[in-house]
């Protein structure tokens, strides 16, 4: 479904290059749901939007190919790539208050979305479709009436994913659509992304470094580290023999009742200087 070959995006500093994302290959199968997970700063957030085309000047992305169904991404004009974003590949991204426009009612900003794409309904058709996103996230429809401001977080998060799917894409990138919020909004969150997935037969990769949440969603997880991918395995196989000694850490770092640490274990040079390491941007 997608494939990411020898992926490099660079920041030029003042200090030197930083090599946010450094040679990463991964493939993502049809309908899979694929962890990305690693400490702050090892390029995470870089590849989803790397995988968009989204990376802001100064950084750049100066070497690789992101295949989609065999069609590279970076190969495609401006115009080519807009058209793909939203219909083929989604970004669900963190922080849901800043995806959305504080002063349009959620309604337009869902209808805007799909109009952009050259969806053309009547007035009717577009509330049957607005009606359906909304229930799909289990939202009721007054919602779309609404502010961003007058939800909840996990409302506003939920709405992000409505988005997300109106055009039912074929990848969702979700990059921590669950930091900020309570674990019990947390879960919910979780199982509506879960839902959709189904619906849509849609494969998921999903962003962030909570374990936790990483053992009941995702079927593959791979692990970053600085720019680069240590790891990938099932994720059965990365809790039970995790073979890369910064994942044991990233393991041996879960509370757990059958042991009594007595410190915090850490990776060694676990924050590097930038110029020779990835950051998140």
């Amino acid at each position: 479904m997608l494939e990411i070959v020898d992926l490099q995006v660079h920041y030029p500093t003042a200090h030197g290059t930083v090599k946010a994302v450094d040679g990463v290959n991964l493939a993502l199968r049809p309908e899979e749901r694929l962890g990305l997970i690693g400490e702050s700063g090892s390029g995470k957030s870089t590849i989803a939007l790397a995988l968009l085309r989204l990376i802001k000047p100064p950084g750049q992305i100066v070497a690789g190919r992101i295949l989609l169904d065999g069609v590279d991404l970076l190969s495609l004009s401006e115009e080519q790539m807009r058209r793909r974003r939203l219909a083929d590949i989604a970004l669900v991204t963190q922080g849901a208050m800043n995806s959305l426009n504080p002063v349009i009612r959620i309604r337009h900003q869902i209808v805007d979305a799909m109009r952009a794409h050259g969806v053309n309904l009547s007035r009717r058709g577009f509330e049957a479709r607005l009606h359906e996103l909304l229930q799909s996230v289990d939202l009721e429809p007054e919602v779309a009436d609404l502010f961003p401001h007058q939800l909840s977080g996990g409302m506003k998060q939920r709405v992000c994913i409505a988005i997300a799917i109106c055009l039912r894409p074929k990848v969702i990138v979700a990059d921590e659509p669950t930091s900020a919020l309570d674990v019990v909004v947390q879960k919910r969150v979780m199982q509506t992304l879960r839902r959709v997935q189904d619906e849509l037969g849609a494969a998921v990769i999903l962003i962030g470094h909570d374990m936790g949440l990483m053992a009941q969603f995702a079927e593959r997880v791979a692990v970053m580290r600085t720019g680069q991918l240590v790891e990938v395995n099932e994720v059965r196989e990365i809790f039970a023999r995790p073979k890369h000694p910064y994942t044991r850490l990233l393991m041996e770092s879960l509370p757990s009742f059958d042991r009594d640490d007595a410190f915090l274990k850490t990776a060694p040079r676990s924050t590097p200087e930038p110029a020779t390491a990835g950051v998140d941007r």
